[in-house]
């Protein structure tokens, strides 16, 4: 599933190894306690909870693996090689919307820790897929499923 690199901050590698831990070391037990309640219970053919338990089990193991994989392909940003000149990875971004004075800053991350909400936008993502690689004053189109925008790259930070 993640062979190939992922790319992460500094804060998104912690953030990703801190939840590695708490379903390794806190999770896991605490499903473990509720399947042993639920098997005390009795017959487990017609356990919800025994069900629901092992379900959460299931998923939390997956997770785990996911982890593991994208740890073992991470690539960190080096901050220091962030271009002032040209979009890439790190780069947090000023964007003047063509037609309206709508002025956007978003910071780009790989897809393993983009964040809309916090302004950080994947390379994948339309925006950051075609802001990714052009210049300060360069413009760009981008296609949303609300229509097409277009953006003037007003600064890189």
């Amino acid at each position: 599933m993640f062979s190939k690199e992922v790319v992460l901050t500094h804060n998104g590698l912690k953030k990703l190894e801190e939840e590695l831990t708490h379903l390794k070391s806190v999770r896991r037990r605490e499903v473990a306690a509720r399947i042993k309640t639920a098997i005390s219970f009795g017959d487990i053919s017609d356990n919800s909870e025994y069900e629901d338990a092992k379900n959460e089990q299931a998923f939390i193991e997956g997770r785990i693996i996911t982890l593991e994989k994208m740890l073992r392909n991470a690539r960190l940003i080096d901050y220091d090689e962030v271009s002032k000149e040209v979009v890439g990875f790190g780069s947090t971004v000023v964007l003047k919307e063509i037609g309206s004075d709508e002025e956007l800053e978003f910071t780009i991350v790989g897809s393993a820790e983009s964040d809309p909400s916090d302004n950080k936008i994947s390379n994948e993502s339309p925006v950051g897929g075609a802001i990714f690689g052009a210049a300060v004053g360069g413009e760009v189109e981008v296609k949303t499923p609300a229509g097409i925008f277009k953006y003037k790259i007003l600064e890189i930070k």
